[in-house]
């Protein structure tokens, strides 16, 4: 299915015979990524791949708006925006579960549904238990295998039709894999992940906005916004956990829980993912725990994905639910996304049945909810602290706490109408709790110190004493001096990210001393610096200083996308950024882009499109890109590679090449380096594959290179390659 895909930007500009066929055949391409990149987080192309099939597409339907279709991909913009939602009628209702909230209720809800049984119950129930979201609950409906509603939790008997808003969400397909039942309704929680949530919360106090107070709010509030543009904007999750009316025909349905949720996985509804039936308990454990131990290396942060957990399980017997109970509780704080419990369910449907229902919970059900992980301690100082943008930020250096099984000493307060409200001063003793399991939070104010004053962020800088000002219509003072220290360094930790100019060990401290060394006054200064200044500073090794100057010079060949996200203009975002880069194609044309042209580019409204004119008219960033290029930095054009992949000019003449295993460069490099020389990159292995690029611990690409005959090159004659016509 994959083969062709790079080529298929070229198709893109030649009339297509069967234009039906080729829209089917896109569809089918872009929601096989879809899958692989949101529910198995297994990606097989770049994004600049992807963006040419979606690319191809959207220009295909344009020019036969008869081949438009529900499920298509590109019909995840959303729709105009909205008056009111309507009220929708659940076909079954969605029930709630009774609440317990410690093991030994385990216990009794499986002594209860012994007694209801009776002769029918089982020696050792089979539980079905995973971890209770803390989330918004949402019911899919799909149709012929077709999505067509999102209807929210309501009463449980009716609730809102929020369609437009959860379609925007990449992680829910528009069309089931494989299945095509009659009607398959799917029942789930709509979630933020935490890394994502502390993102959005950062890039709301940059641009002068409230932050969110938890993932399950944020989540909440962006699926009953009447406008789908701000949904999209959002980084929504979305995990299936139960169903409503299934209707297969023909096709036997799932018989139990565990079979429903690996059945949702194999059409592809993203789930928690079912543990191995044959894995022990106590190997369960271990390998979870293992996964949540990997770390990303540059930033810290967990590496473990939700699919790759596998976190639901069937468990033997109530002993084997306590069990879960206590392990889960135990990397709660460790996990990916918020939660607050778990849930226990019979796993047989059968007895499910059987067990029927009371009021309006189901006997075979119950919510064993974790105690909520707060805690006491006092603020001893607030700080300010300067972000990139200037925003000035309140912080409580509190003493030490252990809250969720990590030590807590700051939390931020966000802004003087955060401070206000909850009456936070030094020296208050305040319950602490960590917001999404994240970030610290003052949740309120136990005790007032005797003699104790209201705080009043200052109105002047704490790092370099300019006058700090509050633009309009925001609730943070800002620092408004460019050249203020905590602004410069905050911005240069933007600009060497990895998403930016992925400039290697180039990190934080080590930017802080190049600025207070006076070495580096802008971001274009790095490009100025040599292994005498680097080695001026203490504890830099002739070898440490040789690492970094090579990365820099890597770092000077980029594409227009990274360049403009690492310039850090206020609210364009990395996703901003790409669709910059796509609309405008080059550097020139960005750097003229006014307001009229901004608000035709997706994503972006009047807001943001005023603000990049401001910073554009600014003749320091014209500036500071004109000394970027002087110092070497070539910025490619949107459209480059797309060009020289469709010429098949260039030393590698056309040719198609796939990459595996470990070599010298990073992926992302060999592949531009291909391109740049005239090859195409394809994902997947076939017969119109010319050569395998096969590094160390290549893998299944080698094995099928070999059967099918393909030539397998290794680094040194791939390097011939680039220097022979």
């Amino acid at each position: 299915m994959t083969s062709s895909e790079t080529a298929s930007r070229s198709k893109a500009k030649k009339p297509v015979a069967d234009p039906a066929g080729r829209a089917a055949e896109l569809r089918a391409q872009i929601q096989h990524h879809d899958y692989l990149y949101h529910t198995l987080d297994k990606p097989e192309i770049e994004d600049k791949d992807y963006d040419a099939l979606f690319t191809e597409l959207k220009e295909l339907e344009q020019k036969h708006p008869e081949l438009v279709t529900t499920d298509s991909p590109t019909q995840r913009v959303g729709g105009q925006v909205l008056e009111a939602f309507e009220k929708v009628e659940h076909r079954t209702p969605m029930l709630s579960l009774q609440n317990s909230y410690n093991t030994e209720d385990i216990d009794a809800f499986a002594e209860r549904a012994r007694k209801e049984l009776k002769d029918l119950a089982p020696e050792v129930f089979d539980f079905f238990c995973e971890p209770k979201f803390d989330g918004l609950a949402i019911e899919l409906v799909y149709e012929n295998g077709v999505f067509t509603r999102a209807i929210t939790r309501g009463d449980g008997t009716v609730g809102e039709d929020v369609t437009q808003n959860v379609r925007t969400i990449d992680s829910i397909p528009l069309r089931l894999k494989d299945l095509h039942p009659t009607l398959f309704e799917v029942r789930g929680e709509i979630v933020m992940l935490k890394e994502d949530f502390r993102v959005l919360n950062e890039s709301q106090q940059e641009a002068g906005e409230a932050p969110f107070a938890n993932p399950r709010n944020a989540a909440a509030g962006s699926i009953r916004q009447l406008d789908p543009a701000i949904a999209k904007a959002r980084p929504l999750r979305m995990f299936a956990y139960a169903p409503g009316v299934l209707e297969f025909g023909k096709n036997p349905p799932p018989k139990s829980q565990s079979a429903f949720e690996t059945l949702c996985a194999t059409i592809g509804l993203p789930t928690v993912g079912v543990a191995n039936p044959e894995e022990s308990f106590e190997a369960f454990r271990e390998r979870v725990k293992q996964t949540l131990e990997l770390k990303n290396t540059k930033s810290g942060r967990p590496k473990a994905k939700p699919q790759q957990l596998k976190l639901a399980r069937v468990c033997k017997g109530e002993h084997e639910a306590r069990l879960y109970y206590d392990f889960i509780q135990e990397i709660r704080s460790l996990l990916p996304f918020d939660i607050d419990g778990i849930v226990v369910k019979v796993n047989d449907y059968r007895l499910q049945e059987d067990l029927g229902f009371v009021a309006r919970s189901p006997r075979w059900a119950t919510a064993a909810k974790f105690p909520p992980e707060q805690a006491e301690t006092t603020i001893e100082r607030i700080d300010i602290q300067v972000g990139r943008t200037g925003a000035l930020t309140p912080v409580a250096v509190m003493k030490p706490v252990r809250v969720g099984g990590v030590t807590i000493t700051n939390a931020t307060l966000h802004n003087q109408d955060e401070i206000d409200r909850k009456e936070v001063r030094v020296g208050s003793r305040v319950l602490v709790q960590r917001a999404g399991d994240v970030i610290p939070e003052v949740v309120k104010v136990l005790e007032q110190p005797e003699n104790s004053v209201p705080f009043r962020i200052p109105n002047e800088c704490p790092i370099c004493g300019s006058v700090a000002e509050k633009p309009e219509d925001e609730v943070v003072l800002r620092c408004v001096n460019r050249k203020c220290p905590a602004v410069l360094k905050g911005a240069l930790k933007h600009f060497v990210a990895r998403r930016a100019m992925n400039v290697d060990g180039l990190g934080d401290k080590l930017i802080d001393a190049f600025v207070d060394a006076g070495l580096v006054k802008r971001p274009s200064d790095l490009y100025r610096l040599t292994a005498e200044k680097i080695l001026s500073l203490e504890r830099q090794g002739e070898k440490s200083a040789q690492n970094l100057l090579e990365s820099l010079e890597a770092s000077k060949k980029s594409n227009l996308a990274r360049v403009i996200f690492a310039l850090g203009i206020r609210h364009v975002g990395e996703t901003t950024a790409k669709s910059l880069a796509k609309f405008y194609g080059t550097l020139d044309a960005f750097l003229a882009a006014d307001e009229a042209s901004l608000l035709s580019v997706p994503d972006i409204g009047e807001k943001m499109a005023l603000e990049i004119v401001r910073v554009l008219k600014d003749g320091d960033l014209k500036d500071e890109v004109q000394l970027l290029q002087q110092l070497g930095v070539q910025i490619e054009a949107a459209k480059k590679a797309m060009a020289s992949s469709a010429a098949g000019g260039g030393a590698l003449g056309g040719k198609k090449y796939v990459i595996t295993g470990t070599l010298p460069m990073g992926r992302d490099e060999v592949k531009d380096l291909i391109e740049s020389n005239g090859g195409i990159v394809l994902s997947g292995v076939s017969k119109k594959t010319d050569f395998l690029l096969a590094g160390e611990e290549a893998g299944s690409k080698l094995q099928k290179a070999t059967e099918l005959g393909v030539a397998i090159l290794d680094w040194d004659t791939f390097q011939k390659q680039l220097t022979t016509k």
